[in-house]
């Protein structure tokens, strides 16, 4: 790592020729919180790094026409203290918060915690959640994903080499939407996730539940929503029986596409509590304080 070379790009288009010039390794640097560490693990990662965290264009969080895009340089802080993602996705701010300590918060990026697609990034429940979609600028142009798309795997994504995700966006959710996060940990702060639970939903005028997505983090191969628990919310009167249900099928789809392992005995029942719990915040919110809004 003592060879490494640093450079800094002022704009978008000039951190994309730097990323693609011609023999030389480059990788983007944002936050740097993972970064350092896998140039600890593997020191021939690359040769240079590209500094991107002060291109204004990658901090934006807009709002335009029922769409909210977040620049992928924008911090954990940046994001959850933003007052367009509290409104429209509280979920969001909520597991930006669970992230770290306040200094990594106030370093680490939403588009990082993307990128490098660790199995227990606090972000990616949230925003697969939300449906959000992932923008990666190349050369020959611009591409879209969405998120569950793009994470194929734990630390694997589908940005090319010398590609650079530059922003995110989600559709704000129907009015009448609320939205949890919930984290599970080995101790109440700076922990590493060892379970994450995203759920947003609403009614309709009946009081039946009209939309659910369920997320969970830290327990399948690949973050995305658990349709076959979503399906048998629909049209469903909510209640303990309802959430209790849908949680058992939701542990059950992470059985099967996980297998059972050394951690499912633990897992298990708490991926069904913890599941059970965030339905019962999101559709009877009155029993649980605010929890979101749409």
């Amino acid at each position: 790592m003592a060879d490494l070379q640093y450079v800094r790009a002022a704009q978008v288009e000039e951190a994309i020729a730097l990323l693609n010039e011609p023999g030389v390794k480059s990788r983007p640097l944002a936050g740097s919180t993972d970064l350092v560490l896998m140039l600890r693990e593997n020191p021939s990662w690359c040769d240079r790094v590209v500094d991107i965290s002060l291109v204004p264009e990658l901090h934006t969080i807009v709002q335009r026409d029922g769409q909210v895009t977040i620049g992928a340089a924008a911090t954990f802080h940046e994001v959850l203290s933003n007052p367009i993602v509290m409104r429209t996705a509280p979920l969001l701010a909520q597991a930006c918060h669970q992230v770290g300590a306040v200094q990594i918060r106030n370093m680490g990026t939403l588009g990082g915690n993307v990128a490098n697609a660790a199995a227990c990034a606090d972000s990616l429940p949230a925003l697969v959640c939300l449906d959000a979609a992932a923008h990666v600028r190349t050369p020959e142009g611009e591409r879209s994903w969405p998120v569950a798309e793009l994470v194929v795997k734990p630390n694997q994504t589908l940005i090319p080499p010398g590609g650079l995700l530059v922003s995110l966006s989600y559709e704000v959710p129907p009015k009448g939407s609320r939205s949890i996060f919930l984290k599970l940990g080995r101790r109440n702060a700076m922990a590493i996730s060892r379970l994450t639970v995203a759920v947003l939903g609403r009614l309709d005028g009946t009081g039946r539940v009209a939309e659910v997505r369920i997320v969970t983090g830290s327990a399948t191969p690949q973050i995305s929503r658990i349709r076959p628990a979503e399906e048998s919310m629909l049209g469903q009167k909510p209640g303990r029986d309802l959430y209790a249900a849908t949680a058992r099928r939701v542990a059950d789809e992470m059985i099967r596409l996980s297998g059972r392992r050394w951690s499912t005995e633990f897992k298990e029942p708490a991926l069904v509590a913890m599941t059970s719990r965030a339905l019962a915040r999101v559709f009877e919110p009155e029993e649980s304080g605010k929890t979101g809004a749409g």
